[in-house]
């Protein structure tokens, strides 16, 4: 027999959220403001919540957009946030700051992706740096970024620091499904860890350092290797659901030899 399960409404919906950031009733009752009594009859179904109300408790249990148009949906209300193309003629805007961005940081690498890390756009010095002696089956679009720099036909062959920087990667995936659960997400997560010379132990999700100081040390096809470290940076005000998932990763170098390979350039 074939089991279907029902979906789920907008009390459960909602319920789940917030036990996902850990929170009680009388929690985010307080930080909603918002009578206790009228979130459990929401969450129990006793309750129909306004679109107004399903808004504002997604906003206090930060829900990414695109979940919040699933809120919407669940409670009987149209979505609210749009899903535009970076080609659309309303992003000239966003395309143009991007660029920016990108050229800004030359002589370093960045590279801008979406939520899944698919790369999107990329900066002339990381399209020469981080394809280079490359797999043409992992250059093919959607690249993407986390499978080029660990897969063994990509740069993993060539990452020194292979099993700490692997799992740099793994704390960043376990971090963004912890905030935001998605499918496509968690195959990537499960496809990375049979990689060879990955990682196998579970990562530690609360020294946030990692995120920045864990480098990736690496040679290039000639030998010579340089040490690059990350950060990332959002749109924290977007209110598109393309912006709101880009995410823009730019290199530095983390020692002096490879600040000077790059003064060179």
């Amino acid at each position: 027999m074939t089991t279907i399960s029902a979906p789920l409404g907008i009390g459960d919906l909602l319920r789940d959220w917030r036990q996902r950031r850990r929170l009680s009733q009388l929690d985010l009752s307080n930080e909603a403001e918002v009578s206790a009594r009228h979130l459990s009859f929401v969450e129990t179904g006793r309750s129909k919540p306004s679109r107004e109300l399903v808004l504002h408790l997604a906003e206090h249990l930060d829900v990414p957009l695109r979940e919040r148009n699933s809120l919407l949906m669940a409670a009987g209300f149209a979505p609210m946030y749009r899903e535009r193309s970076l080609e659309d003629h309303d992003m000239d805007p966003v395309r143009g700051a991007l660029d920016m961005i990108l050229a800004g940081h030359e002589p370093y690498p960045s590279v801008i992706v979406d939520r899944l890390w698919n790369l999107v756009t990329a900066n002339a010095a990381a399209l020469s740096l981080f394809t280079v002696g490359v797999a043409p089956a992992l250059l093919e679009p959607p690249v993407n970024v986390v499978r080029l720099g660990i897969h063994p036909d990509g740069l993993g062959s060539r990452v020194k620091n292979l099993a700490e920087f692997s799992e740099h990667l793994l704390v960043r995936l376990q971090r963004q499904l912890a905030v935001s659960p998605d499918p496509d997400l968690a195959a990537l997560y499960e496809e990375v860890l049979t990689y060879p010379g990955v990682s196998q132990g579970s990562p530690v999700l609360t020294d946030p350092t990692t995120l920045l100081f864990v480098p990736m040390v690496f040679a290039r096809p000639d030998g010579q290797e340089l040490s690059l470290f990350s950060t990332l940076a959002t749109f924290g005000t977007a209110l598109d659901i393309t912006l709101a998932e880009l995410s823009i990763e730019s290199f530095f170098p983390a020692d002096p030899a490879t600040e000077a390979f790059f003064r060179q350039i």
